[in-house]
């Protein structure tokens, strides 16, 4: 029952895919709608539904007010009853101008627009301090997963070393299912599009575009500087095999696809994404199917890891709703959150001066004399071999190193030079290592 005391919110929805009707349904369903109230003293009010092509079927259910929805966007902001806008379009235009006209005119805005903030969150976080508003966006990153909010606000006063994350859900999957059932990439894919766990062209997810935007904002936060999204190194799964899934776990290992931000000495960070194997020993070593998980390491707080659905519609409505009500919140105590620190300066390095260990797969002729000629390659760009495995496969056989640490620069050199020897039919796999068990 609505209370005398509940602060009234007039809320503008700009995009009803997954993710916004899913947010609809958190609004409007008469089952929710009376809890929501009472445990937020807020009458959250759905007054208009922007889209993009009116033609689109929408939820059947009776509680889904067709009547809200147009595709005159520009029509729905220009309106004086909105309070607070929620975009959920994507993309930069014309996403952006709408969230930029929103602040304003003194609206605060909730955006789950992760490619938008990656490029322009610190400006636009700049613009919502200027009008005394807030700029939410904690469903960017990883669907339900609390980071956004613990980085922002639990961690503000922390010296943040490193983060690693497990920030998308589609190849999460993927490399989760081949580990388990032993399934080559190819086929696991077709089963995820199948069952609506990948798009049906997955290029943003599989070629790691959408962690990369993950990954500049996560270090955006860790670090108070901007990371330019052109700066983050980016690798996808694509090239990840059955075979090494396999040789991964006799080591001790798995392999997951990672965004990682972490300081490099006093004045610079490196934030790449990549797939990396992870000893089975680490907390997001057991991170598997669709879920997502951050793992955070601090000067005082030491580590951390938050773990939750990162994907779907009701998982990222649900942190939507929980940016409404702190901006509506704020908004009531003229008292929204400062703007992103930006104040750092650090350089991005990099990726070719960086060190790390390494796994390498190699096909090669089976004949003798192959391992000196392969292992001197090694030695002349100063890799050092920590382990060695050999398979016979038929005339051929399969060679498996695991390196001490080495630049990013030498172990390239090295898989050139090796790639140009005769006996070397292909190099398979070259997966960097993060962490030894026993440095956990």
């Amino acid at each position: 029952m609505e209370s005398s005391h509940d602060s009234v919110v007039r809320i503008a929805l700009l995009g009803c895919g997954n993710v916004g009707a899913a947010l609809v349904e958190l609004l409007r369903d008469p089952a929710r709608r009376d809890e929501l109230r009472q445990r937020t003293n807020l009458d959250l009010q759905l007054v208009g539904i922007g889209v993009r092509d009116l033609n689109k079927q929408r939820s059947p259910a009776s509680w889904f007010p067709s009547d809200l929805v147009t595709d005159d966007l520009d029509g729905l902001l220009s309106r004086d009853d909105i309070d607070l806008v929620v975009e959920l379009l994507g993309g930069i235009e014309p996403a952006a101008g709408f969230i930029r006209s929103s602040l304003e005119h003194g609206r605060p805005v909730v955006s789950a627009n992760k490619a938008l903030l990656a490029e322009q969150g610190v400006a636009l976080s700049a613009l919502a301090a200027d009008n005394g508003v807030d700029l939410n966006f904690e469903a960017a990153v990883a669907g339900a997963v609390p980071v956004i909010r613990t980085l922002r606000i639990s961690l503000a006063g922390e010296s943040v070393n490193r983060v690693l994350g497990i920030v998308n859900g589609t190849t999460n999957y993927i490399l989760s299912t081949m580990a388990n059932e032993g399934s080559d990439y190819a086929q696991v894919l077709g089963d995820a599009i199948a069952l609506g766990l990948a798009e049906a062209d997955p290029t943003a997810d599989v070629e790691g575009f959408d962690a990369a935007a993950k990954a500049a904002i996560l270090a955006g936060l860790a670090f108070g500087s901007v990371v330019p999204l052109d700066q983050v190194f980016r690798e996808g799964i694509t090239k990840i095999r059955s075979v090494d899934m396999a040789f991964a776990r006799q080591f001790g290992y798995c392999i997951k696809l990672l965004a990682i931000a972490e300081r490099v000495g006093d004045d610079a960070m490196s934030v790449r994404v990549h797939p990396a194997m992870l000893p089975l020993s680490h907390p997001l070593a057991q991170v598997d199917g669709a879920y997502n998980a951050v793992f955070i390491e601090g000067m005082a707080a030491g580590s951390l890891m938050l773990y939750g659905q990162g994907a779907g519609g009701m998982p990222t409505a649900s942190a939507v709703l929980g940016d409404i009500i702190d901006a509506a919140r704020n908004a009531a105590t003229k008292s929204p959150a400062p703007a992103l620190s930006n104040d750092a300066n650090y350089s991005v390095i990099a990726l070719d001066s960086l060190t790390s260990e390494f796994y390498i797969s190699l096909d090669v002729v089976d004949q003798s004399g192959v391992l000196a000629q392969v292992t001197k390659v090694f030695g002349d760009h100063n890799v050092s071999i920590r382990s060695m495995e050999q398979v016979g496969i038929g005339e051929e056989a399969r060679l498996i190193f695991l390196t001490h640490e080495a630049t990013e620069r030498d172990l390239a050199a090295t898989i050139h030079d090796l790639e140009a020897l005769s006996v070397v039919d292909a190099v398979g796999g070259v997966i960097r290592v993060i962490g030894q068990s026993e440095d956990l």
